[in-house]
């Protein structure tokens, strides 16, 4: 009796085992890779038979010295890794009262020098009164001050900033693209999305970029606006979400229009 259910058991097992580890596996790449190859094998855009990236995977576009490359439109932050690595896709997680997101707002999270509670932001500069300090020794920010702590300075006496605050990333994001300082910035372009790999922008983010992108290439800026229409997709389903933009698809066009 104990021999044959064992035997019945161990047949189970074997079928199950290769039904689900073997078989529904090869069915399911087969019917991928058949009538979805493109997306079943991770989206990848080439250019002149080069993968140059992938629709879904976000991605810099940088020049030589490891700056936004002014020629190109600029994709959204990204807290995956060092920005956009694939295999650690995730979000900051951050509170919307945390000061690594908003900075030290005056009333609000800010602290003094020795981390109390304070009615004003002691490292408050000219260009960012929410200004999170770096520490003077390990160049990371400091949120909670101890009495005596050293931080980094400018040239000019100022504190250095953590430079991904949301106050931070907007007076850069205006700086590249050549803004007034009190020009509204569309979240898209200061927060990193949930993954960290989104490879899309909204069109308020492109339009606003498209007077820097046209400067750089000598193109007319309703040039590059055309170019920006022509590629914004509609919303999932025609009505999840909003219209977007795809960074790479837009640039590998901008690289192709001048050929």
């Amino acid at each position: 009796m104990l021999r044959r259910h064992l035997f019945t058991s161990l047949i189970l097992t074997a079928i199950v085992g290769i039904g689900l580890g073997v078989v529904y596996p090869v069915v399911v790449w087969g019917i991928g890779q058949v009538a979805f190859s493109y997306r079943a094998n991770g989206s990848f855009v080439k250019q002149n038979g080069k993968v140059v990236g992938s629709a879904l995977i976000g991605q810099e576009f940088l020049n030589k010295a490891g700056n936004p490359d002014p020629r190109y439109f600029q994709p959204r932050p990204s807290d995956a890794g060092t920005g956009y690595v694939a295999t650690s896709s995730g979000a900051s997680n951050l509170g919307p009262s945390n000061p690594l997101l908003v900075g030290f707002i005056a009333g609000f999270n800010s602290v003094d020098l020795d981390g109390n509670p304070s009615a004003t932001n002691p490292f408050a500069t000219a260009a960012d009164p929410m200004c999170v300090p770096m520490d003077a020794a390990t160049g990371d920010p400091v949120t909670s001050p101890s009495a005596g702590e050293k931080f980094a300075r400018n040239s000019d006496g100022s504190y250095v900033c953590d430079p991904n605050t949301v106050p931070e990333r907007a007076i850069l994001y205006r700086q590249l693209n050549n803004l007034p300082a009190n020009e509204k910035v569309p979240v898209d372009a200061v927060t990193a999305s949930g993954s960290g790999l989104d490879p899309d922008i909204s069109v308020a983010n492109a339009d606003l970029q498209a007077p820097r992108v046209a400067a750089a290439r000598d193109l007319p800026v309703g040039t590059v606006m055309a170019l920006v229409a022509q590629h914004t997709d509609a919303p999932q389903w025609g009505f999840l979400g909003d219209k977007t933009v795809n960074v790479l698809d837009l640039n590998l066009a901008l690289d192709a229009l001048q050929g």
